[in-house]
């Protein structure tokens, strides 16, 4: 008898777990995975016993961002994104925005832990996740990219700080990396949302492909490997590799003006994503052959 409650603790323990992941799911390889390479990459002070904090502090925000917008419009996601753990059934609505303000205050004692930069990060974090679900910051184009960049940008300085030996905090080169960081994500974000140009049409969002479609696609095209150049003059790759990186930057811009199904912008979302976790090393190039 015991042991049969123990079991059904242990599985309904775990059934909580993995519904609390699935909110997160769908960004580990978009966020989770380049910020914590970010992270690793940027730090002044490297300490391996500390990497695993990075995608700790990343993690728990992450949660956070996600809990604030999948209860905004759960319709739409029952229609195209059925997995979710609230169109699936797996938790309600009230509970999923209890768990969404629980989580302000433990991401802001979690960056307490970690000084004042990780604190201050967690609380702009906090004021812009408002401001784009709550506040339907993400019904237009531009402020939906400037937002999400700035909430990206804080993912990043928490993680580099949190990746860091105490009290590291962020030196020159770590704000540089973020503040470009931060450009390249707000001028190319919207890689993101040519997969789901259905969906925010239903959702009343007004995207820059929606908004501009052949101007957004062809932005792709120029912008992509136009900052891959940036990015290599900056952290001073070397011949070979800047032109690799380029080369690859105008391949994947090229995806989005010739091929514009919805099958094919999911692909190029995906080199999307490599390409930017790639820029996310550069950082860490600089430091291995410039850094003191």
């Amino acid at each position: 008898m015991f042991s049969q409650a123990l079991a059904a603790r242990a599985d309904s323990i775990a059934h909580h777990l993995e519904t609390v992941f699935l909110f997160t799911q769908n960004d580990v390889r978009t966020t989770l995975i380049p910020v914590t390479i970010f992270a690793l990459s940027t730090v002044p002070k490297f300490d391996p016993a500390h990497a695993w904090h990075a995608p700790l502090w990343i993690w728990f925000h992450l949660l956070q961002w996600n809990l604030a917008n999948q209860i905004q419009d759960p319709e739409e996601d029952r229609k195209n994104k059925p997995s979710r753990p609230i169109p699936a059934g797996r938790i309600s609505v009230d509970s999923a925005a209890d768990m969404r303000w629980v989580m302000v205050p433990v991401c802001l004692m979690l960056s307490l832990w970690y000084g004042t930069q990780a604190l201050l990060a967690s609380t702009v974090c906090a004021v812009f996740t408002i401001w784009y679900n709550e506040l339907h910051g993400d019904k237009m184009g531009l402020s939906k990219n400037v937002l999400t960049a700035i909430v990206y940008g804080c993912a990043e300085v928490g993680g580099t700080v949190a990746a860091g030996s105490w009290n590291s905090g962020m030196d020159k080169v770590g704000a540089l990396a973020v503040a470009l960081s931060l450009m390249v994500f707000a001028t190319t974000l919207h890689a993101q949302d040519f997969k789901d140009e259905e969906g925010d049409r239903l959702a009343g969002r007004c995207t820059l492909p929606i908004m501009f479609p052949k101007a957004a696609r062809f932005s792709m095209m120029l912008g992509i490997p136009l900052w891959s150049f940036v990015l290599s003059h900056v952290w001073k790759l070397d011949a070979l590799s800047t032109s690799a990186f380029v080369a690859y930057g105008a391949y994947v811009g090229a995806r989005f003006v010739m091929y514009d199904t919805v099958g094919a912008d999911k692909q190029s979302c995906k080199f999307y994503s490599l390409w930017f976790t790639l820029g996310h090393l550069l950082p860490g190039y600089w430091r291995f052959f410039y850094g003191v």
